[in-house]
């Protein structure tokens, strides 16, 4: 094997595809098809249920990146190329049986017709980038072997085998095109978007009036190669953009650089200027000493050493005095307490503003725990409504208790039907009158049943225990007679002689016996009402009469008479009997007592499931406004939460402000302490001094000689000599002194800059305006301000350096980037330029060849109109064109945009006519592969037959490939119509790989054939 001894670019020359075999590609077999070039291809499938699964798509996508179809983005690495490796997860068993492929191959054998020695290109597919490398040598080199497991072992020795295309490297997928085709297209493809994220306008999958004349631009663009150079273009413009906008920045840089710059230097020249000032109120200052030096000279004279040691030594302790005094002013000062003070407040308001919001927001969140807590009850009551909303509830509620009503009723008739039989069994069980003395009773009357004090006398007779037995038989027989009488015919009101009496043994006492007719009475009396009768004292007969008018038959027996109540209304029959059959009414009474009792526990129950219902439909109600509070509340916790994270960096602030002012305040109050005691203690010195001094008071003047030559820093005689002519006081060179000084402290400082701390505490000390402790700093400030000002001397030379070099810097930067703006502009105009003419060009030959294949094949003569579009201003935009197919419908008519309305068959024969005109376009005369996913997809049943025959004939007529994949319903018409069938071919879904394909074709070069033959075979 030896490598290709060709130049390096345009490796392939004018050959062309001939076959083509995939390695680890999707699901396609290893197998080796041949190509016969110049003819229509197609590719039909046949999958486990349709044609589908059989990997059309991907063997045809394979061809186009082997052809080096730009819509790949091979300048970008065509990773989208790797999609097309074998992936486990897709095929039968998914990656339990197998393994996904890292890298694949696609290996194209292309030959010469005529004469020449054919090239084998293998393209490796990998995972990883570099997604794409290329080798290829003369001869045929194709993977044989007799399994798909050796093929593809085989497949990866022979690329082992093959030389490296670029030296030490391979060529990869940028300079792919270059390489094998020297920048020419050879590929032109519609694909589909399971192979291709990014896919072009297929004219042929819908209706060509359904497609606006940008997207028919940008289908012709992908099948012409346009589509490079407008994204050149677009390029141009975003590095035009990029460079204006760089200008643009460049400009303002400056702008914004100079006027900082501008203060900058404003200030240095300020600060000159208070140096000059300086020098000044530094001279005038050595004036005023040189004057006060001379003036004291010639005032005093001579001064005794003693004298000059005492003034010199209180003159210290008065300056230092003055200096400690003005140091404990500054420091007394209330404006700290007053900051201080004010700080506290403030942050005392934070803090309770805080509180309070944290009071809030915890009550909320209270709130809002109760509200949660309350849910799951709710919840749980809701679930006991049984589907039913509040108003049915309701109704079968009120209906519940309605019938409980009736059960209630019932069982109160039933109550009271018991209570009366069990007063009638009580008062058949008790005795006579039972009724008449318990009302009686209640109204506060004593009486007695006549019966039993009958039968207590009758007993006390027969005994003979009590009284004689004739009053005994006496009473008795009398009261019967009184009450047989009483009971005669109707109501009637008898009255005796015999004195009443209310129990037993009064009424023996008090009735006389009747003797002859006592058991005749006695005996009626039984048998009839007499039982109803009761025996009252003689004053409570009316009483009597009045509580017993509820009891008709009652007797009323005194002393005074008989009285009856009324009329008997039955006649009652024996005790006995009177016994049975009360108790069974009361048997009677019971049952209806339990049979209530039972409907009214009943009725009880159905209230009771009724209120639950109702009060689980009313629980969706309440859990709606549960939900509305809740988050009511929510909302508030989130008001409240993000108040007091506002309050945070305030109450913060707050809090350091008071504790830096408490803490200055405290070193203050130390620091005016320290300064009490010094002060006393240079007051006593001072004093001293003084006292020493009164002895010689009258050889002193107020001035001491030693201290003003010390302070002018020479003799007398200098200072004389410095003053010369000048005649200016002392007072006139320190105002003078004073105004420059000012005048170097305003232009060293202006509004807002930072002062050194000794030289802000020295002025601080000046504010006061006292002469003697201005006097006393204004050294000590000359001193400060001359070396702030020295300091910032050397910096501001090496700043005023800098700005200048920055200066020249940036405006050379700025005219260099305007300068690249401008070049770039005329580049962009001129490269525009270029590609409208190159577009116009490309198009106008699209549009000649649509013409001369419309009138060529039944058509009567077709035009593109393609107006020039303004470049979009944003400079990501792609440079849009307008695309509008015109076709003449009859001899000598007019031309017709796409848009209107005709026919499908009309349509369908445009678009591929387009289609074909593009691709020949493209070609330049050479030889091109069209590659079609769906082909004829769009088209009618009556016109697939006659578009498939187009195609092939316009291959065959101008040397074009025409490789289409086609549907099942698509078959029939493209088997006779083609120049090659291929059929991919996988009959289960439990099949990883295609099984082998099924190839038939013609083609009349023999040598090629053979060639082939032996790799076809073996394989």
């Amino acid at each position: 094997m030896r490598p290709v001894r060709a130049a390096q670019d345009n490796v392939v020359g004018d050959r062309v595809l001939v076959a083509v075999q995939a390695v680890n590609i999707s699901r396609l077999s290893t197998h080796t098809v041949p190509i016969v070039p110049g003819t229509l291809v197609v590719v039909a499938g046949a999958g486990p249920k349709d044609s589908n699964g059989a990997g059309k798509s991907s063997f045809i996508a394979a061809i186009t990146a082997l052809l080096g179809d730009e819509q790949w983005r091979f300048a970008s690495g065509a990773k989208a190329v790797s999609e097309l490796l074998f992936n486990a997860e897709l095929a039968a068993h998914g990656d339990q049986q197998w393994a996904s492929a890292d890298h694949g191959y696609i290996v194209g054998v292309f030959d010469v017709p005529s004469a020449g020695v054919p090239v084998t290109v293998w393209v490796r597919v990998n995972q990883e980038a570099p997604h794409l490398e290329v080798r290829w040598a003369e001869g045929v080199h194709l993977a044989t072997a007799a399994s798909e497991a050796e093929r593809v072992t085989h497949a990866d020795v022979i690329w082992s085998g093959l030389p490296k295309s670029a030296g030490r490297r391979d060529v990869v997928a940028r300079d792919l095109t270059r390489v094998l085709y020297g920048d020419r297209v050879r590929c032109v493809s519609f694909l589909s978007t399971s192979v291709r994220s990014k896919v072009a306008t297929n004219l042929l999958s819908q209706p060509l009036n359904e497609i606006s004349p940008d997207r028919i631009f940008e289908a012709i663009a992908a099948l012409t190669g346009l589509d490079a150079e407008l994204d050149q273009e677009r390029e141009a413009r975003r590095d035009e953009h990029a460079k204006r906008v760089r200008a643009e920045d460049a400009q303002q840089r400056l702008a914004d650089f100079e006027d900082e710059s501008r203060h900058l230097l404003a200030a240095f020249d300020r600060r000159d200027k208070a140096r000059e000032r300086l020098a000044d109120a530094l001279k005038h200052w050595r004036g005023r000493l040189a004057r006060r030096v001379a003036d004291a000279a010639e005032a005093e004279g001579t001064l005794a050493a003693q004298r000059a040691e005492f003034d010199a030594a209180a003159e210290t302790a008065e300056s230092a005095i003055a200096e400690v005094k003005a140091e404990i002013a500054a420091l007394r000062d209330d404006s700290l307490d007053r900051a201080l003070a004010t700080a506290r407040r403030e942050l005392a308001a934070i803090q309770a503003s805080a509180a309070r919001v944290e009071a809030e927001r915890a009550v909320a969140q209270n709130t809002a725990d109760q509200l949660r807590a309350q849910i799951p009850a709710l919840e749980e009551q809701r679930r006991r409504a049984d589907g039913r909303d509040p108003a049915r509830a309701r109704a079968e509620l009120a209906e519940a208790r309605k019938v409980h009503a009736e059960a209630l009723k019932a069982l109160g008739v039933a109550d009271r039907e018991h209570e009366t039989a069990q007063a009638a069994l009580r008062d058949a069980e008790n005795g006579p009158a039972a009724a008449q003395l318990t009302a009686l009773g209640l109204a506060g009357i004593p009486a007695a049943g006549l019966l039993d004090a009958l039968d207590v006398a009758e007993q006390a007779r027969d005994s003979g225990h009590s009284a004689p037995a004739g009053s005994a038989a006496l009473a008795a027989d009398r009261s019967r007679a009184a009450v047989t009488e009483a009971l005669g015919d109707g109501p009637a009101e008898a009255r005796g002689t015999a004195t009443g009496a209310h129990s037993p043994d009064q009424i023996r006492d008090s009735v006389g016996g009747a003797g002859t007719r006592a058991a005749d009475v006695a005996g009626h009396a039984r048998d009839a009402a007499a039982r109803d009768a009761v025996v009252v004292d003689a004053a409570d007969m009316d009483a009597a009469a009045k509580a017993l008018a509820g009891f008709p038959g009652s007797v009323v027996v005194s002393s005074s008479g008989v009285t009856v109540v009324g009329m008997a209304e039955a006649q009652v029959t024996g005790r006995d009997a009177r016994v049975k059959a009360a108790a069974k009414r009361v048997e009677r009474a019971v049952a209806a007592q339990e049979a209530a009792a039972s409907a009214v526990r009943r009725a009880e129950d159905g209230v009771t499931a009724a209120e639950r219902r109702v009060e689980g439909a009313e629980a969706a109600d309440r859990l709606a406004e549960l939900a509305t509070r809740l988050d009511a509340q929510r909302d508030r916790l989130t008001e409240l939460t993000a108040a007091a994270g506002e309050l945070t960096p305030a109450l913060d602030a707050a809090e350091e402000q008071v504790g830096a002012l408490d803490f200055r305040a405290r070193t203050r109050d130390v620091e005016a302490d320290r300064l009490d005691g010094r002060r006393h203690a240079l007051t006593a010195r001072r004093d001293e001094a003084r006292a020493g001094a009164a002895r010689i008071e009258a050889q002193r003047t107020a001035l001491g000689l030693d201290r003003l030559v010390r302070d002018w820093g020479g003799t007398v005689e200098g200072a004389q000599e410095w003053l010369a002519a000048d005649e200016l006081t002392a007072d006139e060179w320190w105002r003078a002194a004073e105004r420059h000084l000012d005048a170097a402290l305003r232009g060293t400082f202006d509004d807002g800059d930072e002062m050194p701390e000794e030289l802000a505490y020295l002025i601080a000390a000046r504010k006061d305006g006292r002469a003697a402790e201005e006097l006393a700093t204004f050294q000590a400030v000359c001193n400060a301000l001359g070396s702030y000002l020295r300091a910032q001397e050397e910096y501001e030379r090496h700043q005023r350096r800098q700005i200048e070099t920055q200066i020249t810097t940036r405006r050379r930067d700025l005219a260099a980037a305007t300068r690249g703006a401008e070049e770039a502009a005329q580049s962009t105009a001129v490269h525009r330029a270029t590609l409208t003419e190159a577009i116009r060009a490309r198009l106008t030959r699209v549009a000649e060849e649509f013409d001369r294949l419309d009138t060529g094949y039944g058509g009567y003569g077709a035009a593109l109109d393609f107006p020039v579009p303004a470049a979009p201003a944003d400079p990501e935009q792609r440079w849009s064109w307008r695309v509008v197919p015109k076709w003449k419908r009859g001899e000598g008519q007019g031309y017709v945009p796409y848009n209107r309305r005709a026919n499908t068959a009309l349509m369908d024969e445009k678009a591929v006519k387009l289609v074909c005109a593009a691709a020949i376009a493209s070609s330049g005369g050479k030889h091109l592969t069209l590659v079609l996913d769906e082909l004829g997809r769009n088209l009618g049943k009556e016109h697939r037959r006659e578009a498939v025959a187009l195609f092939r004939r316009i291959g065959e007529t101008y040397g074009i490939t025409v490789i289409g994949a086609l549907q099942d319903d698509m078959e029939p018409y493209a088997i006779d119509a083609c120049g090659q069938y291929v059929k991919l071919r996988r009959s289960s879904d439990a099949m990883a790989y295609n099984e082998p394909p099924i190839i038939i074709a013609h083609d009349k070069h023999a040598d090629r054939v053979r060639m082939l033959t032996d790799f076809v075979t073996r394989t």
